[in-house]
């Protein structure tokens, strides 16, 4: 009989990592999300690792997803989700269930808690410029296309950076694969609702109006499509 999501962590810690200051267990078994394909999401914080790092293995009869970092490291990490605004290990400390506790666990599950509640880096005028521009590009493409099967792509990526754009120009974080529809959620349920419909729609009927209209009138209070007078630099690393 398989054993126990948290007696499964728990071994894994004292086989792999027994001296270790945190360990915390997240993802989906946490959250009463669980399914047949759930993995265990471990994440160890441990000094005596030298750079982080994150496995993939099957132990105790569960897959298991181990991030490993050092007491540098995480912050490291928090900070660069921060800028990206997708808090995968914020997310993951805070919600986590201590497994090893040296006196860390909490100040630490405290700051991820902390950093969630602020929110993402806002962004500039020029990036909320850059995605307007992006998002303008594929709404033209995906009006001109006569093409069914690159349609399918437009759209796919019409749903990502909408998603990206208005979640940002709000100040909440973004997500990914199965996390937009849940961040949207976060942000709006109704404007979820509404994404949902319309890109559900659009994959049963493939009928691409209803896609652009809702594109247009998420855009349009931040300025709507941009084209003429746009213009944007080369970082630095790149005019070298």
């Amino acid at each position: 009989m398989k054993i126990s999501a948290r007696q499964a962590a728990s071994k894994f810690i004292e086989s792999y990592f027994p001296n270790c200051e945190v360990a915390y267990l997240a993802g989906s078994v946490v959250r009463g999300e669980e399914t047949e394909s759930s993995d265990l999401d471990i994440i160890v914080i441990d000094s005596t690792v030298g750079e982080s790092y994150r496995q993939s293995l099957t132990e105790f009869g569960w897959p298991i997803e181990v991030f490993v970092h050092n007491m540098f490291t995480y912050k490291n990490f928090f900070k660069e989700n921060v800028d990206r605004a997708r808090p995968s290990l914020p997310q993951m400390c805070a919600e986590g269930i201590i497994l090893r506790d040296t006196g860390h666990a909490s100040r630490i599950k405290n700051e991820a808690l902390q950093l969630l509640k602020a929110g993402p880096t806002p962004w500039r005028s020029n990036e909320i410029e850059k995605a307007r521009y992006h998002i303008t590009d594929l709404l033209n493409d995906l009006e001109g296309s006569t093409n069914e099967i690159e349609d399918l792509f437009i759209v796919s990526k019409l749903a990502d950076v909408t998603h990206e754009f208005v979640l940002r120009v709000n100040g909440h974080w973004i997500g990914e694969g199965k996390w937009i529809i849940r961040a949207l959620k976060e942000f709006d349920e109704s404007f979820a609702d509404d994404f949902a419909e319309v890109f559900n729609l659009y994959y049963s009927s493939r009928e691409k109006a209803g896609v652009i209209h809702f594109v247009d009138e998420t855009i349009a209070p931040y300025g709507g499509r941009l084209f003429e007078g746009y213009s944007s630099h080369a970082p630095e690393s790149a005019v070298e």
